[in-house]
Parts: structure tokens; C-alpha cells; sequence
């Protein structure tokens, strides 16, 4: 019979360790879900943030752009028309190289999530 304990015991003491693995790993993942999640929530609140203001300043920029053109080309609507086709343009250039931008959020994502 003791034989037949002592198999009882070490299957006990492997179904305990086991069931404490999993429960480990059930709490690093939710540890690191955490993390990944703080993570991105705070660069999206950081983008938001910075992008309302550089938004607003582009506003004015733009704004005063197309009055000091318009002034020196004697229609402030011409100057109004050069910034809209300037936006254009640059637009155009960032939705061709949209790739590129992708690929460089990705490999910074990535060097922080992947440590």
C-alpha cells in the first residue's frame, strides 16, 4: 500500500503545481494585456493631444499664409486658393508614402511591446 501513497502524494503534489503554473500565467497575462492596453491608450491620448494643438496652429498658419499671399499677389481669394492647393498636394504626398509611415509606427510599436 505504500507504494500506492506515495503515487497518490507526487500525482497531488504535480496536479497542485500545475494548477499554481496556470494560475501564474493566467495573472502575467492579464498583467501584460494590462500593459499592452496602458500602453496604447496613452499614446493615443498623447496623439489627440498633440495633434488638437498642431491642428489649431495649422489653422492659423494656414489662415495667415493665405492672406500674406493673397496680399502680395493683389487677391486675398488667390491666396486663399494657393494654401488650399498647397494642402492638396501635401496630402497627396502623404497618402502616396502611407506605407512608409506605417512600416515606422510599426517598428516603434513593436521595439516597445516586444521587450
Amino acid at each position: 500500500m505504500n507504494v500506492f501513497e506515495s503515487i497518490n502524494n507526487t500525482s497531488n503534489k504535480a496536479t497542485d503545481i500545475g494548477e499554481q503554473y496556470l494560475d501564474k500565467t493566467k495573472k502575467y497575462y492579464k498583467l501584460k494585456v494590462f500593459q499592452h492596453l496602458s500602453y496604447a491608450i496613452s499614446m493615443l491620448g498623447k496623439a489627440i493631444i498633440i495633434g488638437a494643438v498642431l491642428f489649431i496652429g495649422l489653422i492659423f498658419l494656414a489662415v495667415a499664409s493665405a492672406i500674406a499671399i493673397g496680399n502680395l499677389l493683389g487677391n486675398v481669394a488667390l491666396g486663399y486658393l494657393v494654401v488650399g492647393g498647397a494642402f492638396i498636394i501635401v496630402s497627396f504626398i502623404i497618402y502616396k508614402t502611407r506605407h512608409l509611415i506605417d512600416s515606422a509606427i510599426i517598428k516603434k510599436i513593436q521595439s516597445k511591446i516586444f521587450k
